[in-house]
This record gives C-alpha cells, sequence and structure tokens, in this order.
C-alpha cells in the first residue's frame, strides 16, 4: 500500500531540549524511521505553560498566533510532544480559530513581524499523529523487535485529554489510543486508576511534598497493577515520574522502582532503533532489567 507523505512542523517545547533533550532526540530519530518529516521550529517562542495566560492572556495567544503563522507559512499542521504544549496551544487554536475577531486584532499585533494567521493549522501531540496519522496497522508492520510479554502502563496524564471540547483528542475519563498503540508494538497494555490523573509536576516548585506525593501515588498505582515499564507522551510528566522519582519515594517512604520513558523511545524501541540512539542511559530509573527480554542482545 503507498501511504501519503507525512509532514508536521515540529514544535519541541522547551523541556525536551533543556531538562530532557534525549526525549527531543528520539523523537527525531523515530520520525526518521517512520519516514515521518519534521521541519523543526527553532524560531518559535515557549507556548507559555499558562503562565502567561494567568497574567496577559492576549500575549500568550499572539506569541502561539505567531507560531501557528509559521507553520501555516509551510502548510504544515504543527505536532509536538508535551501534553502541556498541547493544551496552551490546542486551546489557542481553538479561540483564533472560532474567533473571527480576536484573529483579526492578534494579526494586527503580528503585521509588523511580517506574518499572519489565517486559523488552519491543527496542533497534535506525538500520540495522535502515530495512531491517527500514521495508522496502527502501518506503525505494526514497521516493528522489529516487538514488546512481546512487556506489560506496559500507559500514562496519560491529565493535559493531554483536557478540556475535552478544546484539546481532547478522545474521551479524557475512558482514553483507548495509548494501549491500542502498546498492543500495536506487541506489548501488553494494563489498566490502573491513575493513567489520566495528574502527576503533580505543575505544583512542583511550589509544594515540592505535595506533588512528589502525586507522583508518588501514579508510581505505586502502577506497580499494583503489575507494570513492568510506563510510558508517557510528556517530557514535564518523565521529569516527575523518572527525575524526580528517587527523590520522591525518600520523602514519602515509599520504596520500588518504576522505569518511566517517553512515547518516541518505546515506539523507536519496538522499531528496531538501538538504545543508544534512544539515550535509554540517561533515565533515573534504568529500564534494564524491564526490557530484557525484549531488547536484542
Amino acid at each position: 500500500m503507498e501511504y501519503k507523505p507525512l509532514r508536521y512542523a515540529y514544535f519541541t517545547g522547551c523541556v525536551a531540549k533543556g531538562t530532557c533533550p534525549e526525549l527531543h532526540r528520539s523523537t527525531v530519530e523515530l520520525c526518521k524511521v517512520l519516514g515521518i518529516e519534521l521541519w523543526e521550529m527553532t524560531g518559535a517562542t515557549c507556548c507559555g505553560a499558562g503562565v502567561i495566560h494567568d497574567e496577559n492572556p492576549e500575549l500568550q495567544i499572539a506569541l502561539n498566533a505567531r507560531t501557528f503563522a509559521m507553520a501555516e507559512g509551510q502548510g504544515m499542521d504543527i505536532v509536538n510532544i508535551c501534553s502541556t504544549c498541547q493544551q496552551n496551544l490546542g486551546q489557542d487554536a481553538k479561540a483564533l480559530r472560532d474567533h473571527p475577531e480576536l484573529r483579526a486584532r492578534i494579526n494586527d499585533i503580528l503585521k509588523d513581524s511580517g506574518l499572519q494567521y489565517t486559523g488552519n493549522v491543527t496542533v497534535k501531540n506525538l500520540l495522535w499523529v502515530l495512531v491517527s496519522d500514521y495508522g496502527l496497522d502501518r506503525l505494526a508492520a514497521k516493528v522489529t523487535n516487538p514488546l512481546t510479554g512487556l506489560k506496559v502502563a500507559s500514562y496519560y496524564g491529565c493535559q493531554l485529554l483536557r478540556p475535552v471540547d478544546e484539546t481532547g483528542y478522545e474521551d479524557p475519563d475512558n482514553p483507548t489510543s495509548f494501549d491500542n498503540l502498546v498492543r500495536a508494538l506487541g506489548g501488553t497494555p494494563v489498566d490502573y486508576a491513575g493513567k489520566t490523573r495528574c502527576c503533580g509536576f505543575h505544583i512542583l516548585s511550589v509544594n515540592e511534598n505535595t506533588s512528589t506525593r502525586m507522583a508518588v501515588k501514579r508510581l505505586q498505582e502502577a506497580e499494583e497493577a503489575e507494570a513492568d515499564i510506563m510510558v508517557t507522551p510528556c517530557p514535564l510528566c518523565h521529569v516527575s515520574l523518572d527525575a524526580y522519582q528517587p527523590r520522591a519515594r525518600k520523602l514519602h517512604d515509599a520504596p520500588g522502582k518504576m522505569p518511566v520513558v517517553h512515547l518516541s523511545q518505546l515506539v523507536g524501541l519496538a522499531c528496531g532503533i538501538d538504545p543508544g540512539s534512544l539515550e535509554l542511559s540517561r533515565l533515573m530509573v534504568s529500564p534494564k532489567k524491564a526490557l530484557a527480554a525484549v531488547v536484542p542482545a
């Protein structure tokens, strides 16, 4: 079967280029293997992370409209690998699309930059691109290293799915895309209560105790479901669940270790990308034991 080429304006976000650049690099490697063309938006600004919106909503929308106009100029939709970016970009894209008077006002701000936005850009997380645009049958055909026997806790988190009327891709209370993707890779998805609940990242700098308690709760829920590994589509969730995991468990006297990988790393592994290229060694909690049965010798 001949497939239509997929091309996207790639919005990396801040965290995947700073705190955990291995997630950005894994995404680039994965898309090369899958034949997905990425145009990295090196000139784009931060999505605002909701912080700018709290102080000046129109400033955030103007910054994101500039990003949309850049992608629109290339004739591409936007792909991202962060739930917070998805929520903020998605909300602002919908606001600009649904309210012509707002779009006109923002375009007046953008005119000095030589950019204008007509409202024809869709913002998609990598998970949705793989499931809906690329397709699970096509993805399964690319699997050379099936995750047979691996029990995977798919962690959607809270911002990827909500608010459903603005950025939601599926039912926020009963999502299925991530688990279906795991099945396409040959793995076994496990069900657990916290898969759509918050990891606590966004209050980490304000209340570390509460934030880390939330992260530990998510990890324990996955452990109780007998998962071998967790996978998230978001660098912020990744920081909370992996980078902060040793400290979080120590703070709350919670024993155990749960490896947490990003979506691009898990899919990349199944598609035959060398673990070294996916930089799995950079993870705070090593996935080596969990992946022993599926990683080629």
